[in-house]
This record gives structure tokens, sequence and C-alpha cells, in this order.
């Protein structure tokens, strides 16, 4: 199989194909470089393609197979495998812009971030940084200082946010595997909205560092792919403790707990809900119909209800404005008008909360989250809808959702912010034809640390044809 053919395939694919000598890593990545230059005036997915360090790294694997380490360099689980990350993190040599036109003039990055030197250790070669939301306060990736990223299935259409470009940059087929951060929605908007997998970890499981913050008490980083081994693939090469200063202080430090050997087991003794109430509110027909589908294949006919969902989404909402506000203060007092402008106003309003109400904030979430736990005594698995709709149009300022009139750019994350409020780990899996033309996602939520179990029903989901995420023909 070519190297252009691989493309359409998923990464472990790719892997396999260079481990088998098929295809070179060199061969692979000029490939993915070739379909970068190619589609991407039309997508926007990147804001930076770092060509020769990608053909340099994927020249040291070939090297490394050709060698007295052959064998070893084989076991590699993401060999020759190109990927990209979400300009907010670190990559040697660049600014670290998070999606904004102040950073650009900061000093360059001396090394890469944590996640991006154990996705090489795992024999992945970086090829870029990819466009997001001006420092992540967003959920549609329509960035005023590099222009929107254009949703590959319908071009006209968002990504969703505020990791469009790694959303996109999977679907259109530009690499198998991106890296994103999820603070309210991030990483499961645009996989809805793309059609393609998404796993936001459980609060403080991969270290943050080497990249810029939003919200230091909210924010997740994790992968996005076209199949869910590789996002177990990924997730485990990106697991462990930091053995090197510095460390991540919100990161639990945990020991690898392998994910991709579970993938086999399948949904045989689990426990599996739908989530009702609040998530069957906000969300709109086809969203509805996708979760339907999903618990059907499953035999999911339980429902359940988070209690205090509404308190809790209202709490993120609070420290998401006044922690976004504190760390960009001093930018917003000598250049507000380097921000977009959206993103100027909120923080803004952020700056005027009182500490007591973040406080109470911290408060209500914690006891959120204690009644949250109390539903997973009953289940192992929950079902939401990850999105309200499907993809809005390109500049669309409003949608209708049960009859209200609501802005986009916030309520994209209607149904996301409530569960990464608290941490809980989610794999987003992609629906076909609950939409007439587009994609869109359901949450599998599990408990904390229970990555494994959401990894395995998104498995057998794949596996029965109900989920999938093929590249997009960007006819």
């Amino acid at each position: 199989m070519s190297a252009d053919a691989l493309l359409l395939k998923d990464g472990a694919a790719m892997a396999d194909a260079v481990r088998s000598g098929a295809v070179s890593a060199v061969a692979l990545v000029q490939a993915s470089l070739d379909r970068i230059a190619a589609t991407d005036g039309r997508v926007n997915a990147f804001t930076d393609v770092v060509r020769e360090r990608a053909l340099r790294r994927a020249g040291q694997v070939d090297a490394s197979l050709g060698s007295s380490n052959g064998a070893r360099t084989r076991e590699l689980p993401l060999l020759g495998v190109p990927f990209a990350v979400k300009n907010l993190f670190d990559i040697a040599g660049l600014p670290t812009l998070a999606g904004s036109k102040i950073e650009r003039g900061s000093t360059p990055a001396r090394s890469d971030a944590a996640l991006v030197r154990r996705l090489e250790r795992a024999g992945a070669v970086l090829v870029g940084a990819l466009n997001m939301d001006e420092y992540a306060y967003g959920f549609t990736t329509e960035n005023s200082h590099v222009g929107p990223v254009h949703n590959p299935h319908d071009l006209t259409r968002i990504a969703g946010g505020s990791s469009g470009g790694s959303g996109a940059a999977v679907a259109a087929g530009q690499v198998p595997l991106t890296l994103g951060s999820d603070t309210n929605g991030s990483i499961r908007v645009p996989a809805s909205l793309c059609g393609i997998f998404g796993l936001k970890p459980t609060f403080g499981r991969l270290p943050r560092t080497g990249t810029y913050p939003f919200i230091s008490s909210l924010d997740h980083l994790g992968p996005f792919a076209r199949s869910v081994r590789d996002l177990a693939l990924a997730y485990d090469a990106m697991q462990g403790p930091e053995t090197h200063a510095p460390h991540d202080p919100g990161c639990a430090q945990r020991a690898v707990e392998p994910t991709v050997s579970q993938l086999s087991h399948g949904t045989r003794g689990l426990r599996i809900g739908v989530l009702g109430g609040y998530f069957r509110e906000r969300a709109q027909p086809e969203a509805l119909s996708a979760v339907d589908r999903v618990a059907e294949a499953l035999g999911a006919s339980k429902t359940g209800e988070l209690p205090m969902v509404e308190a809790g989404r209202a709490a993120a909402f609070l420290i998401t404005n006044a922690e976004g506000a504190a760390l960009h203060l001093a930018d917003l007092r000598q250049r507000p008008q380097d921000f977009e402008p959206l993103s100027r106003d909120r923080f803004l309003a952020g700056a005027l909360i009182p500490a007591a109400w973040v406080a109470r904030a911290q408060r209500v979430r914690r006891l959120y989250a204690e009644q949250a736990a109390k539903l997973f005594e009953r289940f192992d698995i929950l079902l939401a809808p990850s999105t309200p709709c499907a993809a809005t149009p390109i500049g669309a300022e409003w949608f209708e959702l049960n009859g209200q009139r609501l802005p986009v750019r916030p309520n994209m994350g209607v149904l996301t912010q409530p569960i990464s409020c608290i941490g809980l780990p989610v794999c987003a899996v992609p629906v076909w034809g609950a939409h007439a033309s587009l994609p869109i996602g359901v949450q599998v939520i599990a408990a904390p640390w229970r990555e494994d179990l959401a990894l395995r029903v998104a498995a057998a989901l794949e596996a029965a044809g109900v989920v999938q995420a093929p590249v997009a023909a960007l006819g």
C-alpha cells in the first residue's frame, strides 16, 4: 500500500506498515506534509508546519530500524506516525501562540511539551501546530487573527473549538493523530462536529507541563484520532508520572494503567445508562437521535440524572471567567486592542468577579462532584450528546434550541461543560446518519480513572459499525 493510501487509514495501520518495511517513515511523513500542503488552504487547520524537523525525525526512525536497535524500534506503538498539536503545546524553536496575536512576540520554546516528547518516544513524528480559539476561550475556532478552521465535511461550517484545528486535521486526513486541550469541552466539541474520536481523560491524569494554560483548575489534555485503538495507543504512551522537574502541580502522577489490552473485552457486565433531564432538554433532535442509536446498540435502556448539573455548569462558567481574567490581566491593561473582541470582553467581565464568588463556585463544584459520584454506584458508563446540534455555519452567531435563541460560541459546550467541571473521563464517538449530512458525537462517560471502560465501550461501538470516523472527501 502506498504512503498516500495509508493516510486514509489509522495510525496503528501506518505503524504496522512502517514496522513491516512496506513503507518508510520518511515516505509516510512526506505524504502527510504533501496532503497538508494540498488541503490546508481550504481547511486552515495548521498555523505552523515543522517540515525539516519532521523529515529529520522520520529519517532517524528509518535509520534506527536498520540498526542494531531495529528490534527494539519495531516495538514502538506509534512507529513513524505523523501527528500535530494544538498551538498551546510548546514546540522547541517556535513561540507558543495559544491562538493569540499577543504571544507571537514571545520567546520561542526551549523544549517540547511533555506529551509531545512522550509521543515521539513512542515513535510518532511531529509535523506541526494547529489553529485554535484565542487562549482556548471558545467553541468554534473562528480565530480572527489567522482565520477560522473549516469543517472538512462541509467547508462552510465550523469545526468546533477550542481545539478546532486538532479536530479538522484528523478529519481531513492530514494526520491520523492530534493533541488538544479540554477545559469546558474543547476536545469533545470538535470531535463531535468533525466526526472523529476524542478522549478527555480524568482531570489530573496527563501532565500539562509545557503547555499554555487556560484555566489551571479545569484544563485537561488529550488525543483526537480516527480510531479507538489510536486513542488508546496515544493515551497509553502519554500516561505515567513525571520523573524530572518541572512537574505539573495539577497532575496526579499515577502509574501507567494500560488500556490497549482492554479494548477487546467488550461491554459484557457493564452497567450502561443514558443521562436524561438536562442532557435531553438541551439537545436538538439529531443529537438525541445519535444518543438513542448508541444506547440501542449497547442495550442501554435505563436512565439517570446528574444532580446539581446546572449549578455545576454555572460554577464552571464563573471559575473560567475569573481564572482566565487573572492570567491575562496585565495584557488586558496594557494592550487590550490585541485581544479578539469577544475574548477581551469575557476576560474583562471575569476581572470584576469578587473572590468570594470564586471560592463559592469551587465549593459548589466539589459538592457537585460528590453528588455525581453517587450515580456511578448504579452505572459504569453514562451516555449523553456531545453537542446540542451538528456543525453550524461559519459566522453564525445564534442557533435555536427548544424554542430558545442562544449564542453559538458559549452554548456549543452546554453538554460538555458540566462533565469536565468535575473531571470525569469521556470518550467522544462519532455517529453518522442522525443528521442528514453531518456527523454528531456522543459522550461515553466513565467514573474517575476509568478511561479503560470508556474506551472499551467506544471500541465495541466501532467494531459494530455504529460509530466511525471516515476521512472527509474535501470535494
